[in-house]
């Protein structure tokens, strides 16, 4: 006498409700070693009844964990969640290979990339806008070899709000922040759609990078944001107090090496106790990727971590260099 058929049977749909009873086991927080162990009492149709059912209740164990917020792996709290972030700390980068790692991030010459001179100013001190040559600032990239390179500039935050502004960003596989001074970035496109394309650029698996100015705005406090002078750590006005969080509670300074801005980061730490701290020296960068970091380039890299208080005999920061990788969730280097 033949068996039951293995597909569209009774048993498959059996073992197709026993697979919704495991979710909802599942969901309601059911230990997963005590549904592995659970074994059928009434078999009538022998072992090969036994086989669906074993697979009906593997599919629900693994489709259990990817739904149920319990079981399922836990987004980044820090780095974003798809992507690559190049945080890089001023300077001279001619050597280091930041920029052939950002091209390679971006997905090769042709990639497209679009890179943002706004830091460099936006009003003159009459109050006419700054324009930029399109020409002279993807000069250096096309040196590079890039093919499809685009400038994306505006000093007006009503014209970084139009769809067709932002679009530029739309199929862009990485952008790349000039220096300058940060509060100019914040003043063209926070709360923009603008400012949502670059993040959807991450959100595509693309690449942000920056330099300097380009760095800083990539924090979630923005370091050194004053209007008054970039010797002010905390901007006395309000709206140039937080950057773009591509780096969830980080607040990033550069230039720390040659500017001995070494414990700087140490003013903004007490007030944001919670964040991570992140000194840049020139010429040397954290690719990001989720929740870690790897250093590259020619100097070191220095990490404050108020929730880890250093001995007072020691520097209050933990010294990174070239090779080094941290886990800022865990908040230790990574060996």
């Amino acid at each position: 006498m033949a068996g039951p058929a293995r597909r569209g049977s009774v048993w498959d749909n059996a073992g197709q409700g026993l697979a919704g009873i495991v979710r909802r086991w599942i969901a309601k927080g059911e230990p997963r070693a005590q549904i592995r162990g659970m074994q059928p009492t009434l078999l009538p149709a022998g072992r090969r009844f036994l086989r669906p059912l074993r697979r009906a209740v593997a599919l629900a164990l693994f489709t259990g964990a990817v739904a149920h917020p319990a079981l399922a792996q836990s987004a980044p709290e820090y780095g974003p969640p798809k992507g690559t972030l190049l945080i890089v700390g001023g300077g001279n980068l001619e050597g280091s290979g930041i920029y052939e790692k950002f091209i390679a991030l971006a997905g090769g010459p042709s990639a497209k990339i679009v890179v943002v001179p706004t830091a460099g100013g936006n009003r003159r001190a009459d109050g006419t806008p700054i324009a930029y040559a399109a020409d002279s600032v993807l000069a250096s990239w096309k040196k590079l070899g890039l093919t499809n390179v685009h400038m994306l500039h505006t000093a007006d935050p009503k014209v970084a709000d139009t769809p067709e502004f932002a679009a530029m960003l739309a199929d862009a596989k990485g952008v790349w922040f000039v220096g300058g001074r940060q509060w100019n970035i914040v003043d063209s496109y926070a709360n923009t759609r603008t400012e949502q394309a670059f993040h959807a650029v991450l959100s595509r698996g693309g690449v942000i990078g920056g330099s300097s100015a380009g760095a800083s705005i990539q924090g979630d406090f923005l370091v050194r944001g004053a209007v008054a002078g970039a010797q002010l750590m905390i901007a006395p006005e309000p709206e140039h107090l937080k950057g773009f969080a591509f780096l969830r509670k980080s607040a990033i300074d550069q230039h720390i090496n040659t500017r001995n801005r070494w414990t700087d980061l140490q003013q903004v730490m007490p007030k944001y106790p919670t964040y991570i701290g992140i000194g840049l020296s020139e010429a040397t960068a954290i690719v990001v990727t989720g929740d870690r970091f790897e250093v590259m380039g020619k100097a070191q890299v220095a990490v404050h971590d108020p929730t880890h208080p250093r001995p007072a005999t020691e520097k209050p920061y933990l010294t990174l260099q070239a090779g080094d990788r941290y886990d800022i969730k865990q908040r230790e280097v990574i060996k």
